[in-house]
């Protein structure tokens, strides 16, 4: 039976991958290693091939349960996750990333299991020292890559375009665009753009982002792939397909201002083709959620 590690399985991406790697495989156990300071209970899955516990990934290699089992994939989602709360909060932010991610690092190499790693398009190009979060996902890049030249640990780094789409975070420092946007729109409160509103993002659907990871740690070894939706849109191009109030607030530190995927790779070696298109979910999730003209 194989054996896999989730970090940060009860939160928005790796809850999505478990329900899918369930799906896929019979033959399978699943542990969840997390914390739950981003992720909740509310996104288990009730199934007797899955194992939650709770802990911090800087203790990981202390873990008493952890430690009896000879893991075959570990997938590491467990990491502080956003830009601009890095700022405030760098401490938690380096503590997680840079700690806690090193860790896991010796946890996959001690197990010989093959690390997958959920990498941040905010350290492609110029973006990698714009925020504590950028670059301690980018270290973390180079460690990852550096420890399999020097000891042979195994792994893919997959890297994650703006993820939207079912157990997202909508509320709190957290959130990001798409979720925000869902909640403002359903408590009828103007849409808040950050200005100028025209920077661009590569939005994609978080059943895209599993499949690709799944494919990516299933064919591939030491490799890396960027997985997004190959389009991108202006944020205040976001903000209008919700047809609804706008309001612009101040610019934020640390912003990117461009990002768009390139799935060459992930398409000629994985055969991973996105699905999902951002307009089209925006417009099931009105449909589903209609709002009446005069309060909007």
């Amino acid at each position: 039976m194989k054996k896999i590690l989730v970090t940060g399985g009860a939160g928005f991406i790796a809850s999505n991958l478990i329900k899918y790697i369930l799906k896929t495989n019979k033959n399978i156990k699943i542990y969840s290693f997390d914390n739950y300071s981003t992720g909740s209970t509310r996104n288990h899955i009730s199934s007797k091939k899955i194992i939650y516990l709770d802990g911090q990934t800087s203790k990981i290699n202390n873990n008493k349960t952890l430690n009896k089992i000879d893991f075959d994939t570990v997938f590491h989602f467990a990491e502080f996750s956003r830009i601009v709360p890095s700022f405030k909060n760098y401490d938690t932010c380096i503590k997680s990333n840079t700690i806690g991610t090193f860790e896991v690092i010796k946890f996959a190499l001690n197990k010989n299991a093959k690390l997958i790693y959920s990498a941040s398009s905010s350290t492609v190009g110029k973006n990698k020292y714009l925020s504590p979060y950028s670059w301690s996902k980018y270290a973390n890049n180079e460690l990852i890559k550096n420890f399999s030249k020097w000891f042979g640990l195994k792994y893919v780094i997959v890297y994650f375009y703006n993820v939207y789409g079912t157990n997202q975070i909508t509320s709190g420092t957290m959130s990001a665009v798409i979720g925000i946007f869902e909640k403002q729109y359903l408590s009828n409160q103007p849409l808040t753009v950050v200005k100028p509103g025209t920077q661009k993002r590569d939005f994609t659907h978080v059943n895209d982002i599993v499949i690709g990871t799944y494919l990516a740690s299933t064919k591939t070894e030491n490799s890396e792939f960027h997985i997004g939706s190959g389009r991108n849109y202006s944020v205040l191009e976001v903000a209008k397909m919700f047809n609804h109030k706008i309001k612009f607030i101040a610019e934020r530190p640390g912003e990117r201002f461009y990002s768009l995927s390139n799935t060459n790779n992930a398409k000629k070696i994985l055969n991973y083709v996105p699905k999902y298109d951002l307009e089209s979910y925006v417009k099931q999730f009105i449909k589903n959620n209609k709002i009446d003209e005069k309060y909007r």
